[in-house]
């Protein structure tokens, strides 16, 4: 006698899953800039220069100098040329008084020569080629910078981030089983 067997036939579950994966972008827009150059500043002030000519010892080189300076010369040479004159009034004076013993009479020698005028007065200066004093005195440069540069403001912008999340579809594929046969059996005896 044979046993029957009994057919189990099973069948797994199976599991579906779909993904849809996840979507981003990120974009980063290039920062806004403003730049602005300062320009640098140059100024450059030169005052004019200053020329002195004195010409006062030329001018008493030629006789023309102030009549304080030439009373001063003169006065200067009062004493000496006073001297002189008397000097030469005691020379006449001693060929007067010595008449007995000079040949000629020198009354008509004095007479003749009363009014001869003395040595002149010297009331001009020295003369030189070296009269004239010239001076010159240069502006002073003034130089004043000011330092440009650049004015820059930087705003930086915000990302962009789009983001799509993914989605995961889960489904049945197959269900799960189980087929159980059984044995056939001989009802027949």
């Amino acid at each position: 006698m044979t046993i029957g067997h009994i057919q189990i036939h099973q069948q797994p579950a199976l599991i579906g899953i779909q993904v849809r994966p996840a979507e981003q972008r990120i974009e980063q827009p290039q920062a806004t800039m403003d730049m602005r150059q300062i320009p640098a500043k140059l100024s450059i002030e030169q005052p004019m220069g200053v020329l002195e000519v004195n010409q006062e010892r030329a001018w008493d080189g030629l006789g023309l100098a102030n009549n304080l300076e030439v009373s001063s010369r003169i006065y200067s040479q009062a004493k000496e040329l006073a001297l002189q004159g008397v000097a030469r009034r005691m020379q006449e004076g001693r060929q007067l008084a010595d008449l007995a013993h000079v040949k000629s009479n020198p009354i008509p020698e004095i007479a003749k020569n009363w009014r001869k005028e003395g040595p002149e007065l010297p009331v001009a200066g020295p003369a030189s080629i070296d009269n004239v004093d010239v001076s010159f005195t240069p502006g002073k440069v003034q130089i004043e910078v000011e330092e440009g540069g650049v004015d820059l403001r930087v705003t930086p912008n915000r990302p962009i981030h789009d983001y799509t999340p993914g989605k995961a579809e889960i489904y049945m594929r197959q269900y799960a089983s189980v087929q159980i046969t059984p044995p056939s059996i001989d009802t027949m005896l």
